[in-house]
Formats: C-alpha cells, structure tokens, sequence
C-alpha cells in the first residue's frame, strides 16, 4: 500500500511544482511587460516633448545691411623731418630750417599757424663700426621732427599734400606721410544705418519665410556687425571693422543678424 501510494502521490507533488513554477514565470512576464509599457510610454512622452519644443523654437535667421555715402570732414596731416650732420647742433639747424620752410609753404597755402603742431626735435648720433665692431667714433648725427597739420578744410589739405614736390625741390628735407580723412558724423549715421538694416533683414525674412508659406514672428535676438567705412565702390571688409582714411568720399555700411521667429 505504501509503494503504490508513492506511487500515485508522486505525480501530483510533481504537478503541483510545475504549476507553481509556470505561475511564476507568468507573474516575471507581466512585470517585464509592464516594464516594457510604462518605459514606451515615458519614451513617448519625451519624444512629444521633443516635438513641441522643435516647433516653440522654430525660427530664422537673417542678415541685414544698410550702406550710405559720407564725405569727410576732418583731415589730420601727419610730415616728418629728418638731417643728418657731422654735429648734433649743425642737424638741429638744419630741422629748423626745414621747418620755417614748411611753415610759410602751409601759411601761404592758407593754413592758420595754430593748426600746426611740431613736435620735439630727437638728436642720435651714428656710430662708426669696423668689421662689426664698435670703434668708439661718431660718424656723423641724426635729427628729426614730427610735424602735425590738423584743419577742417580737408580739399585745401589734399591740394597742398599733392603741392608738396615744389618746396621738396628747393631742398627741403620733408617725407610726406600723408593726410587721413575723417567722418565727425559717423556717431550719428550709425543708428540711422542700424534702423535701415534691421528693415533690410525683415524684408528678407518675409521673402524667405513667404517662398515656404510661412509667416514671420517676433524678433528672437539681433547681433551687429561693425561698421565698414571704406573707399566708394570698395569691397574691403574686415572682422573688426574697417576705417580707410586715404579717401575723402566713403562709403559707410553696416549689417546686422536678426533671428524671427517663424510659424
């Protein structure tokens, strides 16, 4: 009797386990998929998430220019002098003399004295070398001058900078190193340039945005660029902007980057 009830009862406590287990396995699989549900809805919801916000940031962004031409006001003249002579004293006449000349040539010209300024007379002496090696002599001296013409008058500055050669004929020691030509109004042309840039960068926007079927919103951010003061017709530019003083007609541009929104 007891073997055959081993016999039965072994079936059953068999069966009982592999149900158990099977329960089990059931319970693990409807916890992974749940796992599996609530991570693909979390993904979801990021990736709407990501969505909206691609839409709320959605924007373009242009640049705008504005250019106009200027004429310079101001005018600074920057002339050197330079002698040299077997003494420091005999040089330093000889600046002076230089510079007497160049006085009467500007005055004659129509320049005020008080619109020129001289600088300090510099003396150095050149020594004499032999075989690279200093023998304690002093060939001979050198001195120099800085003169400096300032005047509003900026044609009669550029006529008597071109006039020059005749009293460099006599004798006159002068390097001319040329006249740089100002825009005092440059302070107040660059709000009205910035103001017509920013239209320039709305219109083309609008085209841009309207070729597509979209429409133009709010302004997001503005960044301005430097301002290029350059020869008429010129097409130099520079990172940090540029200012040429060899001319005295300009052409004076600015740009600007503007970021719309867009729908």
């Amino acid at each position: 009797m007891d073997e055959m009830k081993s016999k039965v009862e072994g079936p059953n406590v068999s069966y009982d386990y592999r149900r158990k287990k099977g329960r089990g396995r059931s319970a693990v699989a409807l916890v992974l998929s749940a796992l599996l549900i609530a991570g693909g809805i979390g993904y979801g919801g990021v990736e709407i998430g990501r969505g909206f916000a691609a839409r709320s940031a959605n924007a373009i962004t242009v640049t705008g220019s504005a250019k106009t031409n200027a004429i310079a006001d101001n005018a600074v003249w920057s002339l050197t002098s330079n002698e040299t002579a077997p003494t420091a004293a005999s040089a330093v006449k000889k600046i002076d003399f230089d510079s007497t000349a160049l006085t009467s040539y500007l005055t004659a010209g129509g320049i005020p004295v008080d619109a020129i300024t001289y600088g300090s007379v510099s003396t150095n002496p050149n020594d004499e070398y032999s075989n690279g090696n200093d023998t304690g002599r002093v060939l001979n001296y050198r001195a120099g001058q800085s003169i400096t013409v300032r005047s509003t008058n900026v044609k009669l500055i550029d006529q008597l900078s071109n006039g020059i050669g005749k009293l460099l004929q006599t004798g006159v020691n002068i390097n001319n190193n040329g006249p740089q030509y100002y825009v005092s109004s440059l302070s107040s042309l660059r709000p009205q340039l910035l103001s017509e840039a920013m239209v320039d960068a709305k219109v083309r926007a609008l085209a841009i945005t309207k070729a597509v079927g979209g429409t133009v919103g709010a302004v997001l951010s503005v960044t301005s660029g430097p301002v290029q003061v350059t020869a008429p017709d010129s097409t130099d530019t520079s990172a940090g902007g540029l200012y040429d003083t060899t001319t005295i007609p300009k052409t004076v541009t600015v740009t600007v980057s503007v970021s719309f929104s867009t729908k």
